[in-house]
């Protein structure tokens, strides 16, 4: 049986199928998603999915979805699925006989005694989707209608009928283009053998996804039809349906669709699952490497682009990758902070923690490599600006205190990675000393300082060791709760703020941590007790009057449960950190427990990757993003941790 294995007989059960999305990328940005009977339940699902250049560098939306029906004996049977306010039509699902995900998506139909075989697949590294269709068998002349709905719009919104789209085509080699809007890139439509094209432009109203009306979004959509191909298939022949911004030479279809299909990783294991996973978070256009936060709807945010970059190439023993995002990530920091959002015309530099992250990064990389000369002469000068600029002060008044302590905060902003914000007002805005910073700008000081000393550059190291010692000292003394056994989750003007948070892990995790050894285990306990589950830290403790246990609803509600009880996976490399350090021979079991849990959910909610959060209530449900890089980074690093264990023996 295959690593990835379907129920055969649950396929025709919306409830199974429809809760299950599939997800494949071209590694420059591009992408397909959808469910796995292809009906889609989002605005973000669709089949070809591309950056555009001339907007921003958004996602959009180009082909939404492609019908197909088999034809025999003057009867129309059409495979295809949408749902309308009530109801399912065409309802094709139920001539669905079977789905593998190895190599690519494979969905094969039964209709009488026609056996049609679809394999789906987004051409790495080019903006092309194809579709392969096998007649395995039939008993009579048969034929296949394929039938393109075209959207070309932003993947956060959904498409109306409308009076100005260019609904007019011009042909080209086995098929027709289109580019609706200005602005867009022309679509080819192609076949690799020739066809008959019978133009019926017309408007499919009212496309319902559920999925965002239950999130709070619009749910309804209108897509144009242009018409649809036609073409005679015989028995055991292939058929290829292209889609690509670039006309194709038809001839050359069928084998190029052979070759990529060859070039498709194994994903026949959990680990080799998270290799494909982590594959698909890179992105490389243009000379701009970069990491995508999460599919379907994030972009690239610096704080996950370090959280994540250990994980997704060291985690997979790809030094090489890891520097090479480095130094493209490097290039973007400005003014001591590095981007947290946004596109190359409004991006936010509003993530206090994204430059502290990225030394954790560059240590990683140390600890890897162990090359201190090459990390002190690549990114050494930036670190010293990056540190310089938090003793001095930055925007949103970040700035190291006399204490040594980095205080941060503006009224209405979140600067933490608790970021969420319900009608203009921070769920969490944890303005002051926040826990986690100072545990990451205590490590990135130290490391600093390592890497100095190494590299001989004495007067830096004269410089800041004295403010560690102060950083130490001042953490200890405010942070601490002596009579609770754990860390404030951060501390302003009133006092310590009491919530139990994860945040404090980090001050157990870190190489350098600035929080006396002998106060760390009690902490532990506190996280274990409080927040710890297998499938990631809950927020909050379900003891606070403002837990949430169920991450659901539309996007008030979400967001504010998103960090008030929702459980994050991302958040499980840290806490099995702190048991390695404190406890190996606890930590294996845990961690192998962990593991063991993600295995569990590889074929629901995303399949081959890992969820972007948990509900914090049993039973803990996947939800947000089907597929988030620094959930699927962490369980590779706790993979590592477990490979890399070796008991002390007597």
């Amino acid at each position: 049986m295959k690593y990835l294995s379907f129920d055969k007989e649950q396929l025709v059960n919306l409830e199974y199928s429809l809760n299950r999305e599939i997800l494949s990328t071209n590694r420059a940005g591009g992408y397909f998603s959808t469910t796995i009977i292809l009906c889609n339940t989002r605005k973000y699902h669709g089949l070809m999915i591309l950056p555009i250049d001339e907007f921003d560098g958004e996602n959009h939306v180009l082909l939404s979805c492609v019908d197909e029906t088999v034809i025999q004996h003057g009867q129309a049977f059409n495979l295809g699925i949408h749902r309308y306010p009530g109801i399912y039509e065409p309802r094709g699902h139920k001539y669905i006989v079977d789905f593998e995900y190895e190599p690519t998506p494979t969905l094969t139909y039964r209709v009488g005694g026609v056996i049609l075989k679809k394999e789906l697949l987004f051409v790495h590294n080019e903006e092309q989707f194809m579709i392969r269709y096998t007649l395995l068998d039939a008993h009579s002349p048969t034929r296949l209608r394929i039938k393109p709905f075209l959207a070309f719009r932003n993947v956060h919104n959904v498409s109306k009928a409308n009076m100005w789209a260019n609904t007019k085509y011009q042909v080209c080699a086995n098929g027709v283009k289109y580019k609706l809007y200005t602005g867009f890139p022309t679509l080819h439509l192609q076949l690799n053998k020739k066809n008959e094209f019978v133009a019926s432009p017309d408007w499919y109203y009212n496309i319902e996804y559920m999925e965002e009306l239950k999130r709070g979004y619009e749910g309804h959509e209108d897509l144009f039809v242009p018409g649809y191909f036609e073409i005679p298939i015989k028995k055991g022949e292939s058929v290829i349906f292209s889609a690509a911004t670039d006309e194709q030479t038809p001839s050359a279809l069928l084998r190029k669709f052979n070759a990529e299909i060859e070039r498709r990783p194994a994903k026949d294991s959990y680990k080799n699952c998270m290799a494909n996973s982590a594959h698909q978070f890179i992105v490389h256009k243009g000379k701009k490497w970069e990491i995508i936060a999460g599919y379907p709807w994030f972009g690239s945010w610096g704080r996950d682009s370090f959280i994540s970059l250990p994980g997704l190439t060291l985690g997979l023993d790809d030094p090489k990758m890891c520097k090479t995002l480095l130094d493209s990530l490097s290039t973007t920091l400005k003014n001591g902070l590095f981007p947290n959002m946004g596109n190359t015309t409004t991006q936010a530099f509003n993530s206090v923690d994204a430059p502290l992250w990225y030394f954790w990064a560059i240590q990683e990389y140390y600890l890897y490599t162990g090359d201190f000369k090459e990390v002190w002469k690549d990114f050494g000068k930036k670190m010293k600006t990056i540190l310089k600029g938090y003793r001095e002060g930055l925007a949103y008044n970040i700035k190291m205190h006399d204490n040594g302590l980095i205080w941060a905060g503006e009224k209405g902003y979140a600067l933490t990675w608790m970021d969420a914000v319900v009608h203009g007002k921070p769920v969490t805005p944890r303005i002051g000393y926040p826990v986690e910073i100072n545990a990451l700008w205590y490590n990135a000081m130290m490391f600093t300082i390592d890497l100095a000393t190494k590299n001989k550059d004495y007067r830096f190291v004269k410089e800041w060791l004295p403010i560690t010692e102060r950083t130490k000292a001042s953490f200890n003394s405010i942070f601490w709760l002596p009579d609770k056994g754990y860390l404030a989750d951060y501390v302003d003007e009133e006092g310590p703020n009491t919530d139990i948070r994860p945040n404090q892990i980090f001050a157990l995790s870190l190489p350098y941590s600035p929080l006396d050894e002998d106060k760390m285990p009690s902490v532990l306990r506190v996280i274990d007790k409080e927040l710890y589950t297998p499938k990631g830290l809950r927020t909050l403790s379900p003891n606070n009057p403002n837990y949430r246990g169920r991450y659901e609803g539309d996007q008030p509600t979400r967001d504010t449960a998103y960090h008030q009880g929702t459980a994050w996976p991302w958040l499980l490399g840290a806490y099995v950190e702190a048991h390695f350090r404190l406890n190996p021979q606890n930590a294996i079991n845990i961690a192998t427990s962990i593991i063991e849990s993600f295995q569990e959910d590889i074929s629901v909610h995303g399949i081959c990757s890992i969820a972007e959060v948990y509900d914090g209530d049993p039973p803990q449900r996947p939800n947000g993003c089907i597929s988030q890089a620094w959930s699927v980074a962490e369980a590779i690093r706790i993979q590592k941790m477990i490979d890399n264990y070796k008991p002390n023996k007597k």
